[in-house]
């Protein structure tokens, strides 16, 4: 009730105010002087609040909403995700000096073999207009003594429901490196007392940062597949930033010829 009343105040008043300053400006032209020096400065003081709130108004609605899952996918698609690393605010949203198989949310997991470690993760908010995915991951890296550094994301249940060797698996990703490195994307299916393992390197050169597995070339068994995870590889990631934009992942049947 109390919401009601305070939600009819406020129309109210927003409409008393509409209808004053439409009254000034059509008799502006001819109000006294001392009236419309009064009228101006209100008028300015009133235009500074309104253009802030215009601002960040434009800003905040033009980034991608939180929680979105939007992302263009192939014909045929029968499972798609955003990690919520990349979609929702995470409660803490960095670490530093990270050892291994430290986690930064529930799906994504950092190893690496450092006696020291100078690594750090942050969720970071993107702002781009050309963002489809409301967070990213920054990581960054400086002295490095070990000889592997990956990040493991695991997949959800739903990845390998009725998986099949006439799926294709698609990961899509938007990348921001600071020096050229060499990122590399392993999918692992474990399939009763194997894991199926299928790398690829992601083709930085291109527009489109995408690699696709086709099942077709492995040995899994489609009976016994429990579950899968991908790792993302950097090779000599020393002093180097690395901001993942986006990450998605889908799957869709093989077309048949």
């Amino acid at each position: 009730m109390i919401e009601m009343r305070s939600s009819f105040l406020d129309w109210f008043l927003y409409r008393r105010a509409l209808r004053y300053w439409r009254k000034a400006a059509r008799e502006a032209s001819r109000a006294h002087l001392s009236l419309l020096r009064a009228q101006r400065a209100r008028a300015r003081n009133l235009r500074h609040s309104l253009n802030e709130v215009i601002s960040t108004a434009d800003n905040r609605l033009a980034l991608p909403m939180i929680g979105s899952h939007a992302f263009p996918k192939p014909h045929g698609t029968d499972w798609a995700w955003r990690p919520s690393l990349w979609s929702t605010s995470l409660p803490v949203p960095g670490r530093s000096t990270v050892q291994s198989k430290s986690q930064l949310g529930d799906e994504v997991t950092l190893f690496h073999d450092c006696q020291h470690s100078e690594l750090t993760l942050r969720q970071i908010r993107n702002l781009r207009e050309a963002d489809l995915a409301p967070f990213g991951l920054s990581m960054d890296v400086f002295n490095f003594d070990g000889s592997f550094l990956s990040l493991v994301l695991s997949l959800p249940d739903a990845a390998v429901q009725g998986l099949q060797r006439r799926h294709l698996i698609r990961v899509d990703t938007i990348l921001e490196l600071e020096k050229p490195l060499e990122i590399f994307v392993r999918l692992n299916i474990m399939h009763g007392p194997n894991t199926e393992q299928l790398v690829r390197e992601l083709p930085l050169h291109e527009e489109n940062i995408a690699v696709e597995f086709d099942l077709a070339y492995s040995n899994i068994n489609e009976k016994r597949v429990e579950r899968a995870w991908i790792d993302l590889i950097f090779d000599n990631p020393q002093m180097s930033q690395v901001t993942l934009r986006d990450l998605t992942l889908c799957r869709h049947p093989r077309a048949e010829l």
